[in-house]
């Protein structure tokens, strides 16, 4: 184990390095998406903290997590007010003070950049879940969506493309710390180790890149984005609006494939909520979703809010629905979004905020893997914010699904970066599961992503209405991330947290042996003991 390191440079310097690379990281993420940022990012909050305790890395932690958080979650203020923002963000930043303050600690082991992304996976990790469910947003995985760097995510999934990149930064740091004072040749191996890290990404994406399966099999499906007034949560108040929005958009492609313009879809998507009203209470939102569907021909995915089961619940579903038999299979959202869909502590929420009494009732949470049959091929389906948790897309690969579908509802964050966000995650997410994925959207963006991450079609501006219909692949093959699960992240945590333990007791027997009083011998004098 190495002594701790004298730091570079004074505190509060170290302190707007740490602010300076939380607002780089931003940059890295849509709509900016400038992806080698994500490196850079780490890089400055590992110079930040290299060489302090770990309590002064800890604070140091917790001003980069300020600095990332607030600008890349703002939208989520446009949704339920800017207080419930800023405690989502004072919240999880520390997470990144827990990061902050295990850096340095690891930065004591031999092999440095390895242990900054065992660290950033076990941050992220811990995020992931906790408190009620975890927040993922903003995961340096998420940032990689157009780089090389994501074939990683095939091996692992996205825990793997966070470790890469984190090892990246830190690689970075430690040519910092080299080249300080800045010199040509250590400057020179900085930017070379900046550079081998989407070298390496492009040199392992031949054998990560998705071959064709076995079977072969393609389907055309069509994505139905209906479009919605510009309202933010008051077009709820417009009842059956987005419904007929929808429906009138299915009529017409039914129109179009019946004049021979637009191929026959095995298969029409709906987007979350795409039926503003309960189809099952009200009849008349039931008869306008049996005439679109019976006008189209073939299953429809129709994404809908329930009542019930109480009188204060609903749930957000997607249900298969046939031109021939009506409503079959639903997936009920398995992670509603806490204090957006539900409200834990309520009483506190609202004493904390008068914003939380928007979401006047609690979703209640389904079960099962999110696999849905009843259509021309199995799919898998995950609703919105889902697609932040790597189990719930896995899952549904897992059990069987040929194609991943993701359903959202984008209106009630206006114009935001939240959208571009959330379609980087389903590319990298196609790249993980090796499956075409589809998202359909109320009001955009909804695209088709290939198996290899890159978007063949999508919708053009926001708080439109669009039809996509493309042909795509179905695969049956799994990929070592889908057959692995959880497992490497699991691993590359443990191993952050066995290396701070290793560290932390081996400083306590340093300390404990330095401040042991030294074994004196006294030789007794005859002469005094006669005397005595």
């Amino acid at each position: 184990m190495r002594p701790r390191r004298d730091p570079a440079f004074p505190v509060r310097w170290a302190a707007l390095v740490a602010a300076f690379g939380g607002l780089v990281g931003v940059a890295a993420f849509p709509r900016f998406g400038v992806w080698p940022l994500a490196f850079l990012s780490v890089a400055l909050l590992s110079v930040a903290v290299d060489g302090r305790r770990a309590r002064t890395g800890a604070w140091l932690g917790y001003v980069y997590g300020l600095a990332f958080l607030l600008p890349l979650l703002h939208w989520t203020g446009v949704y339920v007010g800017a207080a419930p923002w800023l405690i989502l963000c004072t919240a999880f930043a520390a997470f990144f003070a827990l990061l902050g303050a295990v850096l340095p600690v690891l930065g004591r082991l031999p092999g440095g950049p390895f242990w900054v992304g065992t660290a950033w996976v076990l941050q992220e990790a811990l995020r992931d879940r906790l408190p009620f469910g975890g927040f993922p947003w903003g995961r340096l995985a998420f940032s990689q969506a157009a780089s090389p760097v994501r074939w990683f995510a095939a091996l692992g999934g996205a825990p793997l493309v966070t470790f890469v990149v984190a090892v990246g930064g830190g690689g970075l740091a430690l040519a910092a710390r080299v080249a300080w004072p800045l010199q040509p040749r250590p400057l020179l191996v900085g930017a070379t180790v900046l550079a081998l890290v989407p070298v390496l990404g492009l040199l392992v994406s031949w054998p990560l890149h998705p071959g064709s399966d076995r079977s072969g099999r393609t389907a055309t499906i069509a994505v139905v984005q209906g479009g919605l007034p510009d309202l933010a949560l008051e077009f709820e108040s417009r009842a059956e609006q987005v419904l007929d929005n929808h429906v009138r958009q299915t009529e017409k492609l039914a129109a179009e494939v019946r004049a021979g313009t637009v191929p026959r879809p095995d298969l029409v998507l709906w987007p979350e909520d795409s039926s503003d009203v309960d189809p099952f209470r009200v009849p008349d939102a039931r008869q306008k979703i049996d005439r679109a569907v019976r006008a189209i021909g073939v299953p429809v995915l129709v994404g809908a809010i329930l009542q019930g089961p109480g009188a204060n619940h609903r749930r957000n579903v997607g249900i298969m629905w046939s031109p021939t038999t009506g409503p079959g299979e639903r997936y009920t959202k398995r992670h509603p979004v806490p204090f957006g869909e539900y409200i834990p502590l309520r009483s506190l929420a609202e004493w904390v905020s008068s914003d939380a009494k928007t979401v006047s009732q609690d979703m209640v949470g389904g079960h099962g893997n999110g696999l849905l049959r009843g259509g021309p091929m199995p799919i898998g389906d995950v609703i919105c914010f889902e697609v932040a948790y790597d189990g719930l897309v896995q899952s549904s690969v897992a059990a069987g699904a040929q194609l991943v579908v993701v359903q959202t509802n984008n209106a009630t964050f206006g114009h935001t970066a939240e959208t571009y966000q959330q379609l980087a995650m389903s590319q990298l997410r196609a790249v993980e599961t090796g499956r075409t994925v589809i998202q359909a959207a109320t009001t955009g963006k909804s695209a088709v992503i290939g198996p290899d991450g890159r978007i063949r079609d999508e919708s053009g501006a926001l708080f439109t209405s669009a039809v996509l219909v493309d042909r795509v692949p179905l695969r049956t093959a799994e990929t070592l991330a889908v057959r692995l699960g959880a497992v490497p992240e699991y691993v590359l945590a443990a191993i952050a947290l066995l290396g701070a333990v290793a560290v932390a007791v081996a400083e306590r027997r340093s300390r404990n042996r330095d401040a042991a009083p030294e074994d004196v011998v006294v030789e007794a004098n005859p002469q005094e003991m006669v005397q005595a």
